[in-house]
């Protein structure tokens, strides 16, 4: 899931693109794109940043075991 006020802020930006004068459409153009981008970024199935870090974490304990199970089992085949 990606953060909330990271969509707000590309409609935002992208808003802030129309000239001067068209607030009313300036509003729709934001709205609109809030709605299209959170749609899109939901189908992409986005994980945070933390559970990203997480699981990244949870690789590299799983890593560091499966090397010592190596490292064990290769001194057991050597005696």
């Amino acid at each position: 899931m990606i953060e909330p006020g990271t969509i707000e802020d590309l409609a935002r930006r992208i808003g802030a693109l129309l000239p001067p004068g068209l607030d009313d459409a300036k509003r729709d153009v934001e709205k609109n794109l809030r709605a299209v981008l959170q749609s899109w970024f939901d189908r992409l199935d986005l994980v945070t940043r933390e559970e990203f870090e997480v699981q990244k974490a949870v690789l590299a304990k799983t890593r560091a075991k499966l090397e010592a199970l190596e490292q064990q089992l290769a001194e057991l085949e050597g005696e």
